[in-house]
């Protein structure tokens, strides 16, 4: 069985629209900084600076200060636990698509 608690996080943390949109502004580029995030969203510095608290502690992404500044890039490994899960079901929908074949060519010979 699969440990639950970082899958639980990154769930909680994208299951926030604004939060998910952040994390894809995020992952569209190599790194950014909070004043850009702040810059393009529609909520406040304070705002952005929470949701990227949690997309953190979810290990969904990496910050690194330089200066006054802090910028923000994707942590590559951050979505691993919840495709690890994910791959658990592909057996599921494998069946599913292989019954779906079959069904169709009865109806259809």
């Amino acid at each position: 069985m699969m440990e639950t608690q970082p899958i639980t996080a990154l769930m909680r943390a994208l299951a926030d629209p604004t939060r998910r949109a952040l994390f894809e502004r995020i992952a569209g580029s190599p790194e950014v900084s909070v004043v850009e995030l702040t810059r393009t969203s529609t909520v406040t510095q304070g705002a952005i600076s929470q949701h990227l608290k949690t997309l953190k502690q979810a290990g969904l992404v990496l910050e690194r200060p330089e200066g006054r500044k802090v910028y923000y890039r994707v942590n590559p490994q951050g979505l691993e636990p919840l495709a690890d899960w994910m791959s658990l079901y592909g057996r599921f929908w494998r069946e599913r698509f292989g019954d779906l074949g079959k069904l169709l060519k009865e109806i259809d010979p």
